[in-house]
Formats: C-alpha cells, structure tokens, sequence
C-alpha cells in the first residue's frame, strides 16, 4: 500500500462541494473507505427520538466524511491547496508541499 498523502492532523482545504475554500483539520482518516473527517466541515443534522440515554431528543449535529479527492493539503507557507510529494530526507520518507516545497511532516 502507498503512503498516506493526507494524515489525521493535517490542515487540508475543501476543493469541491457545499463547503468549497473552508479550511480544517482533519480529525480521522478512514483509508479502507477514502474518506477523511474534517473539523467543522461537511455537518450533517440528524433528528433524534428522546431514549434512556437522551431524554431530550432533538437535533445532534456532526461531522460526516468527506472523500478524500474533495481535499487537499494547505500550503505551510501560502495557505493554499497543494498537492504532495514524497522525498527521502537523511534516510526518512517525508512528505513535501509541491507548490513551496516546504516540509509538511516535522
């Protein structure tokens, strides 16, 4: 299997969809489903009957995945979306910001 481009921690941008330009981090990295969920983005509203454990019911809003071709990682420098390389730095496989070349991996 290749190497993960987009981690859990990462600062990533939103390129398609309702939520287009929002920046977020990722919370979870689904990578069998290639789904990512990212904080504050792509919130869905479920409507939930009172149980034992919620007697008040209500409405419960959380954060749904998003797929991973809809994100891209956000420049270190810019703060723009860029795509990502790998490079090997004093025998470590990092990963590097195309578009500056800065190192996204500390």
């Amino acid at each position: 299997m290749a190497a993960a481009k987009i981690k859990k921690g990462d600062k990533v941008v939103v390129l398609s969809g309702k939520d287009k330009g929002k920046h977020g981090e990722v919370t979870k990295s689904l990578p069998r489903e290639g789904k990512v969920i990212v904080s504050g983005v792509n919130i869905i509203t479920r409507h939930r009957k009172p149980s034992q454990s919620n007697p008040q019911g209500g409405l419960e809003r959380t954060e749904a995945p998003l797929h991973i071709s809809k994100v891209a990682i956000e420049d270190p420098k810019t703060g723009k979306a860029t795509r990502v390389r790998f490079e090997v730095r004093d025998g470590n496989k990092v990963r590097i910001a195309a578009r500056s070349g800065e190192l996204i991996d500390g």
